[in-house]
């Protein structure tokens, strides 16, 4: 039985969590990430498994709930002073992991750029993963968990602030070919910077990055894969359009239902990508004729419930505060089509953000005429590949990521292969030579 070590463990600063994020080696040779979140005064935990907590100060002590449930799970985290980087992990000693860590600012499309790379301490070299941002607005280079366990395991992280967040200057944006463009230019600054410790390397990212990511990889021809966690192989608007179909289906509704519900998504799509005046004409001619129907309440999609509670006017008015320059017409197949890097797409296979259905299909129709990708689909997780208990009301809440979603990025991005199936309960669906 290893021998728990007490350690000093009060917050002595506002940075005190930033210190202590990093990766830890326990005396049983297990590996910990400890991650920043954008919350001030708490850390998240993570294992390469995916068992994962939140940590709050408390009593002297940081103190763990089991994912994102809010229960506690009875495991409490002491740490050392900063630059110490001694940890006792629910009982057990620690220490953290040296990596070779360069911070760096750079040229993006007309911006400066904050970024970091990552690299597993030593000379040789290693591939890495480039991390393409999914919608969120904060810094990549403050909270991204993979810069921690991914070197752990030999795989070098190039993180970064995009635009408008973090210490990145410019204006925060969904403008896919801007970010595109952003994703680029630090695939090249990574590279510059590693050297002749470059290996293979490519991108990595989830939900948004399944459409920024592919096309980034398009403009450059020293990306030497694509991975993709939990995104759609169609367009923004699809994705509205899905989620409805979701909605009304978990309602207990049928296809009839399914068809009027598609004339009124087909409509809310006219109206965010163009907001023409014959799309809103449109749109009010379908609000009034189904405002009444049982199943009209239901609908919810990204946007289309918003636009049906509300009025022109009231959308009108609040439109620049919340446009953020999406790319709602894009169209991804043709840049699928296209490439002939290998691509490793991973789905959830109960995402009710993304519903995997459309995408599923049309990747394995890519898969069968030739295109190099591997699709894989974790059945009964959630956006994020993430498991859940779901309760009376059907809302969901999140225990865990689901096992062997990381150990299959980090193979494949290691060997482009996956040597080590099974992955958990992931079942791969389609990939090259199969």
């Amino acid at each position: 039985m290893l021998v728990a070590v007490l350690l000093p463990s009060e917050v002595r600063s506002a940075d005190a969590p930033a210190c202590h994020a990093g990766a830890y080696r326990l005396l049983d040779g297990s590996v910990v990430g400890i991650d920043r979140l954008s919350e001030p005064a708490q850390l998240r935990w993570q294992r390469a498994d995916g068992a994962t907590g939140l940590l709050s100060p408390a009593d002297g002590a940081w103190r763990s709930t089991t994912g994102w449930t809010g229960r506690p799970d009875g495991k409490v985290v002491r740490f050392g002073e900063c630059g110490e980087g001694r940890i006792a992990f629910d009982r057990q000693a620690g220490s953290k992991i040296a990596f070779d860590i360069t911070e760096t600012r750079f040229a993006g499309k007309g911006e400066q750029l904050r970024g970091r790379l990552v690299l597993p301490h030593g000379d040789g070299p290693v591939p890495i993963a480039v991390i393409v941002h999914g919608s969120e607005d904060y810094s990549g280079v403050d909270f991204y968990a993979a810069q921690h366990l991914f070197p752990a395991q030999g795989v070098g992280v190039f993180v970064y602030d995009k635009r408008g967040t973090g210490q990145s200057t410019g204006t925060y944006t969904q403008d896919f070919h801007l970010l595109s463009d952003d994703a680029v230019a630090a695939l090249h600054e990574a590279r510059r910077l590693a050297g002749p410790r470059a290996a293979r390397i490519g991108f990595l990212g989830g939900s948004q990055a399944g459409w920024v990511a592919p096309l980034a990889a398009s403009k450059t021809d020293h990306a030497a894969f694509v991975v993709v966690g939990y995104g759609m192989a169609d367009s923004p608007l699809a994705e509205d359009r899905d989620q409805v179909m979701l909605d009304l289906r978990r309602a207990g509704y049928g296809e009839e239902v399914m068809a009027k519900a598609r004339e009124i998504t087909e409509a809310t799509a006219a109206v965010v990508a163009s907001r023409r005046e014959a799309d809103w004409e449109r749109l009010e001619v379908l609000r009034r004729r189904y405002a009444g129907e049982p199943w009209y309440p239901a609908i919810k999609g990204e946007f289309s419930g918003l636009l049906l509670q509300h009025t022109r006017e009231q959308i009108e008015a609040t439109a620049a505060q919340h446009d953020k320059g999406t790319t709602w017409n894009y169209d991804t197949m043709p840049v699928l089509r296209a490439l002939r890097i290998p691509q490793l797409w991973i789905l959830a296979g109960a995402d009710r953000e993304a519903p995997p259905e459309e995408t599923l299909r049309r990747l394995v129709a890519l898969g069968e005429a030739g295109h190099p990708i591997t699709t894989v689909v974790f059945p009964g997780t959630d956006h994020g590949i993430r498991e859940f208990e779901t309760g009376d009301d059907d809302t969901r809440t999140y225990t865990r990521i689901a096992d062997g979603y990381q150990h299959m990025q980090v193979d494949w991005i290691l060997t482009g292969t996956l040597p080590h199936a099974p992955y958990g309960r992931a079942r791969v669906v389609a990939q090259p030579g199969r």
